[in-house]
């Protein structure tokens, strides 16, 4: 019975795998739903975004639902990102094991892109209104741990933007798969993130009403509506692997490497290390890289603090990512366990 649950686990993740195109440059661009391809949290992030073989607990909401699951008890995790151009990443997610049914989780992100100047055909320079643009992703998670070895987990994700008069909805989904052969201290993850059917723009806002050339003055505007275009959505698939360089006494540091092959852009690779020291203190770093001329991203740093409050554990970790074209991102985050 178990050896079934490993050959599905690996079967769906490998079966959407192949839905997917191989990076290139000529797909950049082409996706849309940006907003499910911001990272959240501060141990991953700050490990170059290589950790989803050693990711667990309200963290790997994002990261890889099959580490949902390596965590007991319940947690709730908040992260606040100072993104690029003054947009603003707001975070919540909590995870609670049910015993003999699995952990279930949920999760929400904000983007807080802040007001924008309105204008029109008429009016170039500004109406002297504003509006604010919203984007939001809501997710539910279900994970388990089939055996010693292996675990799984699946999210599914509703996608909503809105922008003036108009919006588009998804629906996006996750699938993660961890293995730990109980060798050495090595693990693998496999994730695919962000499958699902294409979305579209709609609503009032592509109603245009437009006085027709040639027309006798004074006559009535025409009214016509304009279409949106169908988009994809930024899927990908990464594989990684985590590594127990050193677990002696009160030390320990792990080594994470990561592969990620996008439907997007240029694939990417992604490495880390976190060394901690009691469980209590935690210094990280990692590096990510592409081919992809103009990649924005590399160096990440980071750090934090874990401590008791009675019978719970409270988690502060911050971490500082090298943006190449707009300010350097930072990320607070807070975990709660109990």
């Amino acid at each position: 019975m178990k050896t079934r649950y490993v050959i599905i686990c690996f079967a769906c993740v490998l079966l959407g795998a192949s839905c997917l195109y191989a990076g290139s440059s000529d797909r950049i661009g082409t996706a849309g739903a940006q907003e499910l391809r911001i990272p959240i949290g501060g141990r991953t992030t700050a490990m170059g975004g290589s950790n989803i073989a050693d990711v667990y607990g309200s963290e790997a909401l994002y990261w890889n639902p099959a580490g949902v699951s390596h965590h007991d008890g319940t947690e709730a995790m908040f992260s606040h990102l100072e993104y690029m151009a003054d947009i603003n990443i707001d975070y919540f997610g909590v995870m609670t094991n049910l015993e003999d049914f699995g952990t279930i989780g949920f999760q929400a992100k904000v983007i807080s892109i802040g007001d924008i100047p309105r204008t029109t055909t008429r009016e170039a320079l500004g109406t002297g209104e504003m509006f604010s643009p919203t984007f939001s992703v809501v997710g539910v998670t279900y994970s388990r741990v089939f055996t010693d070895r292996v675990s799984f987990g699946v999210t599914a994700n509703y996608v909503n933007e809105a922008v003036e008069q108009v919006a588009a909805h998804g629906i996006s989904f996750d699938v993660g798969v961890m293995y730990d052969p109980l060798w050495q201290g090595l693990r693998f993850g496999i994730t695919m993130k962000n499958f699902g059917p294409n979305m579209k723009f709609e609503g009032e806002g592509f109603n245009v009403s437009v006085d027709v050339p040639g027309t006798e003055p004074g006559s009535k505007p025409k009214n016509f509506r304009s279409q949106s275009s169908e988009f994809e959505l930024p899927a990908y698939i990464k594989f990684g692997v985590s590594w127990d360089m050193v677990n002696q006494d009160l030390n320990k540091a792990v080594v994470t490497g990561a592969f990620q092959a996008n439907n997007f852009s240029e694939d990417e690779f992604r490495g880390g290390l976190e060394y901690s020291y009691d469980d209590m203190f935690f210094l990280r770093g990692g590096y990510s890289y592409s081919n992809q001329e103009s990649y924005m991203y590399g160096l990440s740093v980071g750090g934090g603090i874990k401590y008791a409050w009675g019978q719970n554990y409270i988690t502060l970790d911050y971490t500082w990512v090298e943006s190449e074209y707009f300010d350097n991102n930072q990320y607070f985050t807070a975990k709660f366990s109990f």
